[in-house]
């Protein structure tokens, strides 16, 4: 990278978020980064240099994230880069979670995506640049049965982007969707994923594709270095592109829904069609 910047990540203690922090730091990059446990986030990183500023935030809580924000422009006077990486998976039938589990995954996965965008905007305005990356995921855009919280969070996040993208371009901040497919990350293993508390056992369809997850840890095709390393290279584009799929079966799968689409639409396009008023 020929410049310096100064990126703002979240949930870098593991997984994507602790391959982008370690990579950008032996890049010569600023890079402030977020964690629910800071000791663990120090530990991981494994450095005390003043480009690194680690902080412990509560990505549910809108004065936490801000004070977050505050605290990296106070120390790096500036915030280039945000990759809004934290998030855990769910699974579940919609009938198996119980209000609480739908809504804490709604406040991590989305709500703590919004606080940052929120905050970051108007340094980002006065700067009349930036860019921001939203992690969703190959399940934001194509869906598998057993997991419709995680789905619904990770299309909020599609869609939200979509429209951040068009929002703020006129202040020259750039914005891209990511989509991973399976990487071998910490993602399918209890501290990152939640399963339903009081399962239903007639759900047999949703536990085989529990199952079938759970049993691919640790064998992911994906490499999360390699991840990391296009993100990077993504944030140095001059014409970035709106979505960023990464891994082969996240690109079959989004090609996949694509016909999926095109299909169903035509199913109803003599009726949809007709709508109109006939005066």
């Amino acid at each position: 990278m020929d410049n310096k910047k100064t990126w703002f990540i979240t949930g870098a203690s593991k997984g994507f978020g602790l391959s982008l922090v370690r990579q950008l730091l032996n890049q010569g990059q600023r890079v402030a980064a977020t964690s629910r446990n800071l000791e663990q986030l120090k530990d991981v990183v494994g450095t005390d240099s003043p480009s690194f500023l680690p902080l412990q935030v509560d990505l549910g809580s809108d004065s936490s994230v801000k004070a977050a924000i505050d605290r990296t422009v106070e120390t790096f006077e500036r915030i280039d880069v945000v990759v809004n990486n934290a998030g855990y998976g769910i699974g579940g039938s919609i009938e198996e979670l119980s209000d609480k589990e739908s809504r804490d995954s709604f406040d991590i996965n989305v709500f703590g995506t919004l606080h940052v965008i929120r905050h970051v905007m108007p340094i980002m305005r006065r700067q009349h640049s930036g860019h921001i990356f939203n992690i969703s995921s190959i399940a934001g855009i194509a869906a598998n049965t057993g997991w419709a919280m995680y789905a619904a969070t990770k299309f909020s996040i599609v869609g939200l982007t979509e429209v951040l993208a068009e929002d703020v371009r006129e202040f020259g901040v750039k914005v891209t969707i990511v989509a991973p497919g399976a990487f071998r990350t910490s993602f399918l293993t209890k501290e990152s994923l939640a399963l339903p508390e009081c399962p239903i056992a007639e759900y047999q369809s949703v536990r085989e594709s529990h199952e079938k997850y759970l049993q691919m840890n640790g064998q992911q095709a994906g490499d999360p270095e390699k991840a990391a390393a296009a993100i990077i290279q993504t944030a140095t584009a001059a014409e970035p592109p709106l979505y960023l799929l990464l891994g082969e079966d996240a690109y079959n799968r989004a090609m996949r829904k694509l016909e999926f689409l095109a299909e169903e639409f035509k199913r109803s396009e003599e009726l949809a069609r007709s709508m109109a008023y006939h005066g």
